[in-house]
């Protein structure tokens, strides 16, 4: 075999085993329904359910916050994040968790939020001004 023909093969060896360890290590989104049938890292998309308790005494274990979300098509289950309780976590519109499945729940690794924004409470009326500096 020639060197060039040898380099190739080594060389499309190389990609496909870097392309299986990227896919093999990437998490997918799903629900509720989705992580009880995984077994490996999974995002969440939901709400939190503010009707029910959220647990988090920094006094007593600051590594332990527990809730209810309610995923995109509904399902509601019990979270558990070993974390201290995100900052404005009760503000927070939309949630995604990376976790997956446990007997106790939905065990979350991250707790990524996505805040309502600042500027939604202070909207300018354009046309309003517009008509005001118009001569």
């Amino acid at each position: 075999m020639k060197k060039s023909a040898i380099f190739g093969i080594v060389t499309i060896a190389i990609a496909i085993a870097i392309i299986i360890c990227t896919y093999g290590s990437s998490s997918s989104y799903g629900t509720f329904k989705d992580a009880q049938g995984n077994s490996g890292e999974l995002h969440i998309i939901g709400h939190v359910d503010k009707q029910k308790e959220m647990v988090y005494d920094a006094t007593k274990d600051a590594n332990y916050f527990s809730f209810y979300m309610r995923d995109t098509i509904g399902n509601e289950c019990k979270v558990v994040y070993t974390g201290t309780k995100p900052e404005d976590f009760d503000k927070s519109d939309k949630i995604v968790l990376v976790g997956e499945m446990t007997k106790q729940g939905f065990h979350a690794s991250h707790i990524l939020m996505k805040c309502p924004s600042k500027y939604t409470n202070d909207k300018i009326d354009v046309t309003a001004d517009a008509k005001k500096s118009s001569i």
